[in-house]
């Protein structure tokens, strides 16, 4: 890929990100040869900062990275089209684009990211009112016993025709796995990850 950097004075060239599924307009940054370098080095999407003069990997703060999918220089050789994976809300207001868009298929994904955090945060502080500090106090054993009872649960509201407690009944499992999979050290990303590695 040979970019012409010298088109523009400050030597950068415009990079749009788009969700390589929802084909969403994420967002628009800046990339001189080193950002693009280790964006296709690390797979995770790293621009220019005009303003602080200095190489940013998105979500180096926020945790909400730019995995890469593809790149993809226009016709002239001066603009940067790059597919990606969201793993978060991409702007810094905390809106899912830049644009003020919804991007709704990661809208499910973020809620759940950010339960994860809740999670996170109850297991590292413990406060003595809360019930996810409670299940991590008993243990995985304890938590995963949970899991298995809200699953009997939901089964038996499946074979009944009230869909409000059926509802309930599935938030509530989603929770406690999600309880789960931290206190084995995994993430929800890590699993849809997996469940994308079986569709490819």
């Amino acid at each position: 890929m040979n970019l012409r950097y010298e088109k523009y004075a400050d030597g950068l060239v415009p990079a749009i990100v788009q969700d390589a599924e929802t084909r969403a307009v994420l967002m628009l940054g800046f990339m001189n040869a080193a950002a693009l370098r280790i964006t296709q080095e690390t797979s995770r999407v790293t621009f220019y900062s005009r303003s602080r003069q200095q190489l940013w990997t998105k979500g180096e703060k926020s945790g909400n990275h730019l995995e890469v999918v593809s790149i993809r220089a226009d016709c002239d050789e001066d603009t940067l089209l790059v597919m990606a994976r969201p793993t978060g809300p991409v702007c810094h207001t905390g809106a899912a684009t830049c644009f003020a868009e919804m991007n709704s298929n990661h809208l499910p994904t973020d809620l759940l990211m950010e339960l994860e955090k809740v999670i996170d945060r109850r297991r590292s502080e413990m406060p003595e009112s809360s019930y996810v500090a409670s299940l991590f106090e008993k243990g995985i054993n304890k938590i995963a016993q949970k899991v298995g009872e809200e699953a009997v649960e939901l089964v038996i509201e499946a074979k009944d025709d009230d869909a409000d407690r059926f509802r309930s009944e599935a938030a509530d499992l989603l929770f406690h796995y999600l309880i789960l999979l931290r206190g084995k050290g995994v993430s929800i990303d890590d699993v849809v990850k997996e469940l994308e590695g079986r569709r490819k």
